[in-house]
């Protein structure tokens, strides 16, 4: 059994939104159409669907950005920590455009915003804290250019989150 303790567990403070002028680097965007399936009978989206669509847009990014193998012949991207949180709800056949930014980029690790948009209205946002590993599961130094890369897609304004 593992414990937690809470008082060096720090949660990291995101905007909760930011408006298209504030979007100052390359901004990731990919559409979801919400289904039957992502649903309830009471007709709201599961949560889980949320951590789900996080996984979809980061493989669609890190297919933008690796095409090839993503990087695979050099070691694995691993998900340390993720997050999600409502602001809204949505149904069925709605279509949802997540926006993904990075911020904290470091020589190993960087972390990701997404945040998830019906039309106009922010209906919720998360983020990920992503590593790289070798394949001995031992957390390594990402190259120089995809270093390079991933910031291409960072926001400044949330570098100073933790």
């Amino acid at each position: 059994m593992s414990t937690v303790n809470m008082q060096s567990h720090q949660t990291t403070s995101i905007p909760f939104q930011l408006s298209e002028n504030e979007l100052t680097s390359k901004t990731f965007r990919h559409n979801i159409d919400i289904c039957l399936k992502d649903s309830n009978a009471y007709g709201n989206t599961y949560f889980s669907r949320y951590f789900e669509w996080q996984g979809i847009c980061r493989e669609q990014w890190f297919f933008q950005c690796f095409p090839f193998d993503l990087l695979q012949s050099l070691g694995v991207f691993v998900t340390k920590s993720a997050h999600q949180d409502y602001a809204q709800e949505t149904f069925p056949f709605q279509k949802v455009e997540c926006l993904l930014n990075a911020y904290n980029v470091k020589q190993c690790s960087f972390n990701l915003l997404f945040r998830f948009y019906v039309g106009d209205r922010l209906v919720s946002r998360g983020y990920q804290q992503i590593v790289f590993a070798s394949h001995n599961k031992k957390i390594i130094r990402l190259p120089q250019d995809v270093i390079d890369e991933i910031k291409n897609f960072e926001d400044p304004q949330l570098s100073i989150l933790n």
